[in-house]
């Protein structure tokens, strides 16, 4: 068999061996979701922009409802130069980008988003300052001279000029423009970075700042911010969340992951809930206390589950029949968590009497071991 294979090896002629097909020089990573009206128009105008330039487009697309991946699909059969990577069980802007540049093995790589906001004619000026300069990273600014917002009103506007200011705290470089989504970088920027990048997100720019092991030699240059052509803007209040939870991580992420951070918070929420929902039951006649305590620790782990559904784990929310047979193993997990911290706190009280430290040692016990169980089966990854 060995002899075969090595016969077979022989046989093979060497072009096909080696490959002649030469990487691009650039890769354009667009992430997508719901965007399938958007793409072949950002296609087009990229492939005018960079016209006599060695590149390639991944669209990587998060499982659009719209048919936005096959509408990639579709390019791809006419043109080698798209590639299109659709995620399953997953979403994520951030996360989406990392994936994308990990799909490529071009040296040099440009971020940008499928609603045609970014001005692509900037492409080949950012590409020749990388190859000709001294810089690891251009970025498209809108707050340098000559470029612009566009017709933002005047409520985004200045939530974006706060969100600029926050996050220069966790940036390891001068920039005017650490919210931009918009940029291009040498391949060796990312790779040393990137086993820091939070994925957390929609400002994978703002991610790569912070956890570059040093401070990066950044070029902006202007560009004026477009209006939408089609679909709606993914901006929310949940996305406002994520920032912040970007800007926490970067922050306090050495020290305790921001998640089982934001776990505990809501589980000390959910206390004042249970204690609230108790006292209201001891007021009613039909209730004793065992009643009234059970009521309250249900009530108090369903609001916690919800919570943590819609905030701790967005990026892998429940839904459907999947968010009900979690919230039975929310349930199921919480109890034996209850059963540790009891025991916890008794061991602890037996052994200082003190009580306000035993008892935070119990919630300690519980909430790790709810963390730790819950991340693992309620809101394990598909």
């Amino acid at each position: 068999m060995e002899d075969l294979l090595r016969n077979e090896a022989r046989s093979i002629p060497m072009a096909a061996a080696t490959g002649t097909a030469r990487t691009p020089e650039l890769a354009v990573i667009v992430p997508t979701f719901n965007e399938r009206d958007n793409v072949g128009l950002v296609f087009e105008l990229v492939a005018a922009a960079l016209d006599g330039l060695d590149w390639e487009m991944v669209f990587v697309d998060d499982d659009s409802a719209d048919g936005t991946a096959e509408a990639v699909r579709n390019i791809a059969r006419r043109d080698p130069r798209v590639r299109c990577v659709q995620r399953l069980g997953r979403r994520g802007l951030s996360t989406a980008c990392i994936e994308g540049v990990l799909a490529t093995a071009a040296p040099y790589v440009a971020v940008m988003d499928a609603d045609l906001q970014h001005d692509e004619r900037l492409l080949p000026r950012m590409l020749e300052v990388l190859k000709q300069q001294d810089y690891d990273l251009v970025v498209g600014s809108r707050y340098i001279e000559g470029g612009g917002i566009g017709r933002w009103d005047d409520r985004r506007a200045g939530l974006s000029t706060l969100a600029t200011k926050l996050s220069r705290i966790v940036c390891k470089s001068e920039i005017a423009d650490p919210m931009s989504g918009f940029f291009m970088m040498r391949r060796g920027v990312f790779e040393h970075a990137m086993r820091n990048l939070s994925g957390q997100g929609f400002k994978i720019l703002l991610d790569l700042l912070a956890s570059s092991p040093e401070g990066l030699r950044i070029k902006e240059l202007p560009y004026q911010f477009r209006a939408r052509r089609h679909g709606t803007s993914k901006l929310d209040t949940l996305v406002a969340w994520e920032f912040g939870m970007l800007l926490a991580d970067k922050l306090v992420g050495r020290f305790v992951p921001v998640r089982f951070a934001l776990f505990a918070f809501i589980g000390a929420f959910g206390l004042g809930v249970h204690l609230a929902v108790l006292r209201a039951a001891l007021a009613a006649p039909s209730f004793d206390f065992a009643k009234a305590q059970a009521t309250a620790t249900v009530v108090a782990m369903t609001w916690n589950f919800f919570l943590n559904n819609v905030f701790t784990y967005r990026d892998q929310r429940l839904k459907g029949w999947r968010l009900l047979r979690g919230l039975f193993s929310f349930y199921l997990i919480c109890a034996v968590g209850a059963v540790g911290n009891v025991g916890i706190a008794t061991y602890v009280f037996a052994a200082d009497n003190v009580w306000w430290l035993a008892g935070i040692a119990g919630a300690i016990v519980g909430s790790v071991w709810n963390y730790a169980v819950s991340s693992v089966f309620t809101w394990r990854r598909r």
